[in-house]
């Protein structure tokens, strides 16, 4: 109560909470404005049908922009696949990324500028591919549908994406920081009413609703409210490492400049890997809808490989979370690099011998919390196919998955960026 009065108090974090809800606001407009020469109904239609796995997620992360086909339709995505390219080339792939890294602010500003290049490239041939690929499939009305008009649409399309970039930017400079993953998370809780009220008009408004229906709707939504608190603390979960330094006293006077410790998050790999697996399984059913009947063997086969609601493909999807963890997780803390640190500044882990020692150290502790990690995201990943199963809940109800994830995560850091920063503006006022 204390730290929300602080904030309520606090003048300028007011002006950036304001200005990023203002963002917001701006954000969901844009997601209702259709690019032109389309017809938004057919497109509409196909998403309502094919609501889940990969086009699922992505229209959650738009807003339901991919679902209107408005300008914004792309979202930040692209920004974020060629965040991920541009960090997994700089492991050794490409030396110049790799020296770009290590020089600093200078090397950061020029990785930020070849990401955005590379986000606005993929934006372009992601919107050309999409619109040419819905016109052949569904007929969506595109009006002189020749090769000059695919393109003009992917430009709007990809200007869409700019724009949300540069809303992004602003967040980050003027908000409360942060702003590709708020835009993100602004997409997903503009759906939640939605998929509250859809749970109401289901289980409570219903003509056939009963007893029994009153007490489903109820379950789901203490599931719901558990498992974000679930969530929540297991995403402020970590493991610390001890350290010490071995040009420190370790006397009692000293005690306490002596001591600390390497945060480990238990799960370090956030999201990342959950919504790989789901790319990865959606590429093959995504590429059926596209192409022309093929033969029916090979397309049970795979449909019952690649849809994660069926066994073999719910177990390929739980082998792909956890690959995808353990990969990312060793990509995001690198035990030599630690422990190379470490030795560079006089530091070890008591009981611990210095170099090779440690890193085997640290990397065996990080495949134990690893692994835990893994289990909780599957655990968070498999709760909207089982609650679907169980409670016959709609496709676009989701309790848990990707979305809740992002939300309580960037919630946690947001949270932390207010408190740090009303402490600031205090101490200021305090000193001067």
């Amino acid at each position: 109560m204390e730290n929300i009065l602080a904030v309520l108090k606090n003048k300028n974090v007011m002006k950036k909470i304001l200005f990023t809800l203002l963002a917001f606001f701006v954000y969901k407009t844009a997601t209702y404005i259709h690019i032109p020469l389309i017809n938004p109904d057919a497109i509409s239609q196909f998403f309502e049908d094919a609501d889940g796995g990969i086009i699922g997620i992505a229209n959650a992360f738009t807003g339901n922009a991919l679902k209107n086909y408005s300008i914004i339709a792309l979202g930040i995505g692209p920004y974020i696949t060629a965040s991920i390219v541009v960090q997994l080339l700089q492991m050794d792939i490409v030396p110049l990324l790799k020296e770009w890294s290590e020089e600093g602010d200078v090397g950061k500003q020029k990785i930020n500028q070849l990401t955005r290049y590379l986000a606005i490239g993929l934006a372009l041939v992601q919107a050309l591919a999409m619109t040419i690929g819905l016109e052949a499939m569904l007929d969506i009305g595109v009006e002189n549908p020749t090769f000059l008009t695919f393109t003009y649409l992917a430009i709007v399309m990809t200007a869409g994406s700019a724009f949300l970039l540069y809303l992004s930017d602003q967040i980050t400079l003027r908000g409360i920081g942060n702003g590709t993953s708020m835009i993100i998370v602004a997409g997903i809780v503009s759906g939640m009413p939605g998929m509250v009220a859809s749970l109401v008009e289901e289980y409570i408004s219903a003509d056939a609703a009963d007893l029994g229906s009153y007490g489903t709707f109820a379950l789901v939504m203490l599931i719901y409210i558990f498992v974000i608190f679930f969530v929540t603390v297991m995403q402020s979960s970590n493991r610390k490492i001890p350290i010490q330094y071995s040009n420190r006293p370790s006397g009692a006077a000293f005690q306490g400049k002596n001591e600390s410790n390497i945060p480990l998050k238990i799960n370090s790999a956030g999201v990342i890997p959950v919504i790989f697996a789901v790319t990865l399984l959606s590429i093959p059913t995504t590429i059926m809808r596209f192409v022309p009947e093929i033969n029916s063997t090979l397309n049970l086969w795979l449909t019952e490989m690649f849809t994660y609601t069926r066994p073999l493909g719910y177990v390929v999807y739980v082998g792909l979370i956890f690959i995808f963890a353990f990969f990312y997780a060793f990509v995001q803390i690198n035990p030599e690099k630690i422990a190379k640190n470490l030795q560079n500044q006089n530091a070890y882990i008591p009981g611990v011998r210095p170099g090779i020692d440690t890193e085997n150290y640290i990397s065996r502790l990080l495949v134990k919390i690893t692994m835990i990690g893994a289990t909780y995201l599957v655990f968070i990943a498999s709760l909207p196919i089982f609650a679907t199963m169980i409670f016959g809940l709609p496709a676009y109800v989701q309790v848990g998955g990707t979305s809740l994830l992002i939300v309580v995560g960037v919630a946690i850091e947001t949270t932390k960026q207010i408190k740090t920063q009303a402490q600031e503006q205090k101490y200021s006022g305090f000193i001067k």
